[in-house]
């Protein structure tokens, strides 16, 4: 059996509304919300009792979609990642953009931390990190060919 495509990438987030609005301002397109539970996601995910508001994006070319969710039911004691970029398992989204600088701007207005400095890789690219809700880590491409 070979794998037909990746269908999305889930990000846990505790604030929803800011995490939505970040991945708005990055420019994925809000494909829908819902809230989900019941006996199907309880064995899904191997817990009891779950309840859980999500939103789906999709990236502008259509081929990647986001999976932005937090749980009402049940709570965590464990507190969310904020590693470094070389942290084994790390949650860490890349997106090529036009202008690594103008996401860079409109991003910060949503809370987001530039990790590092935005670096030339020779001719080919300019690439930055930002962390943004929740301490995910997104890289940001810019294509210079």
């Amino acid at each position: 059996m070979t794998v037909h495509r990746m269908d999305h990438v889930g990000i846990v987030v505790e604030d929803l509304a800011a995490a939505v609005a970040f991945f708005v301002e990055l420019g994925l397109e809000p494909e829908g919300e819902a809230t989900v539970g019941g006996r199907w996601a309880d064995d899904l995910l191997g817990l009891d009792g779950v309840r859980a508001d999500i939103a789906f994006f999709r990236t502008p070319d259509g081929h990647s979609r986001v999976e932005l969710s937090t749980f009402r039911s049940p709570t965590t004691t464990l507190a969310p990642p904020n590693a470094p970029v070389n942290i084994p398992g790390i949650p860490r989204l890349t997106f090529v953009v036009d202008d690594v600088e103008d996401v860079l701007d409109r991003l910060r207005a949503h809370g987001a931390e530039l990790v590092g400095t935005v670096a030339r890789f020779e001719d080919i690219c300019r690439y930055a990190y930002v962390r943004g809700p929740e301490g995910v880590l997104i890289g940001l491409v810019e294509e210079l060919r």
